[in-house]
């Protein structure tokens, strides 16, 4: 599944994990100070400002800070380019591999592009203070804002969002494009020793769907992964600067950045829960499949042979496919149960925090948006496991099939459940004769 696509797949990860923590520490550590002397900024109108006096005026300030903000953005762009660069030039190195290109280089451009567009949405989360912050002045004293300036503040928003569904749609062309190509290396990674694995029960389907349902789940939990790590990485710390405006919360009473640790717990809660009432569904996902996988088959070799399909095997068979559906059903009600019932007590948390906040005034209309959006944010990063648990469990029990795959070509003994239905293709025995369980 993996050394199919990937070189060295192990090592090739666990680089990529070792890497990523050492940029990071290096950036804080000496990178992001050496913008000023290294950056290309300037040519491109992102320049470092000029270090102002003590005499300058605070609009000259106010205008200064932007500029470093924005240089200093600037010359992270720069960096992470520069890192990837390295990180991708050395694999394509070290390790030469068919599906490189897409793999490795791939992988950065996806990783690269997904920061970008998280880096949008912080911007729509600035911009929802300022905007809703007008808004209340609006509100509050007629006639306080120009006409003109909350038309500006929109169309601030449009160019915004229009760069967002542009790149994004992009994105996700190239992400579709990424996950074919993976799938195309699994494909022809299995044809090429069709011999070995043809014997293995439902080996067609497992090569021509479970590749494809490997490609496409994964690509959804990739990219749900991947953004839920970014997202995390850029809200955080700004949650964390939010949190210094709500100075109390409910029952608790004053604390520092309660926020920060509300979502969390929270979210630890939740991921908890669902995990135990999901525990499972992964293993019944997968006999589910068996159990199809078996009937199928079956009837397929009622077509060809008039002894085989015969009413009481059939029977049989649906009999198993029921019982596994039912249990699957049950399982996924009290699962439902707790998951939808958490998420929607969840709408509510940030507003309860926020509660001694809202009633004392202490808090904008503006910064009550961009806190709860940045809660909601942060929040959802923390429970990826309770929103795609669902598709987890599926790509869990496609994983272990295809293990079957992995297990004949390393020449490992095969599953019990997988060398029941080999037993049975290879002795010519019907299901009558050795039922399925």
């Amino acid at each position: 599944m993996f050394v199919s696509f990937f070189p060295r797949p192990r090592l090739f990860f666990a680089s990529f994990i070792l890497w990523s923590l050492f940029c990071i520490l290096l950036w804080y550590g000496l990178a992001k100070g050496l913008g000023p002397s290294l950056s290309l900024g300037g040519f491109f109108g992102y320049g470092y400002p000029a270090v102002l006096g003590p005499e300058a005026e605070e609009a000259a300030r106010a205008a200064a800070a932007e500029a470093a903000s924005s240089a200093g953005g600037f010359w992270f762009y720069q960096y992470f380019l520069a890192v990837i660069g390295v990180f991708v030039g050395g694999w394509m190195w070290f390790s030469p591999h068919t599906w490189a290109r897409w793999s490795v280089a791939g992988s950065a451009l996806i990783l690269f592009v997904n920061w970008f567009l998280v880096q949008l949405d912080v911007m729509i989360n600035e911009w929802f203070g300022t905007f809703y912050d007008m808004v209340q002045t609006a509100l509050g004293t007629p006639n306080a804002v120009e006409a003109s300036d909350f038309y500006w503040q929109i169309a601030a928003f449009l160019r915004i969002a229009l760069v967002y569904v542009f790149f994004g749609t992009l994105f996700r062309f190239f992400v579709s494009h990424f996950i074919f190509r993976w799938r195309t290396a699994m494909n022809a990674h299995y044809m090429a020793q069709w011999q070995k694995l043809r014997h293995i029960e439902g080996a067609a389907q497992r090569v021509q769907e479970d590749t494809m349902r490997f490609a496409s789940i994964t690509e959804s939990l990739g990219i749900s992964l991947l953004d839920s790590l970014m997202t995390l990485i850029a809200f955080l710390p700004l949650l964390w600067g939010l949190s210094a405006n709500v100075k109390e919360l409910p029952i608790i009473g004053e604390v520092s950045q309660g926020l920060v640790f509300v979502a969390i717990l929270w979210s630890v809660l939740g991921t908890a829960l669902v995990a135990v009432a999901g525990i499972r569904l992964p293993g019944l996902e997968f006999r589910n499949q068996r159990v199809e996988a078996a009937y199928r088959k079956e009837l397929v070799y009622g077509e060809d042979h008039a002894d085989r399909a015969k009413p009481p095997t059939v029977r049989e068979l649906f009999d198993n496919v029921r019982r596994n559906y039912f249990r699957l059903y049950l399982n996924y009600m009290y699962f439902n149960l707790v998951r939808i019932f958490y998420l929607q007590i969840g709408n509510l948390v940030p507003y309860i925090a926020l509660g001694p906040s809202i009633v004392g005034g202490a808090i904008t209309l503006g910064v009550m948006q961009q806190i709860i959006r940045a809660f909601s944010r942060v929040e959802g990063s923390f429970q990826y496991l309770v929103n795609s648990w669902t598709t987890i469990v599926e790509l869990m029990s496609i994983y272990k099939r295809l293990k079957a795959f992995e297990a004949t070509l390393k020449g490992e003994p095969l599953p019990d459940i997988d060398r029941h239905y080999m037993e049975r293709e290879q002795t010519g025995m019907r299901p009558e004769d050795q039922p399925v369980a």
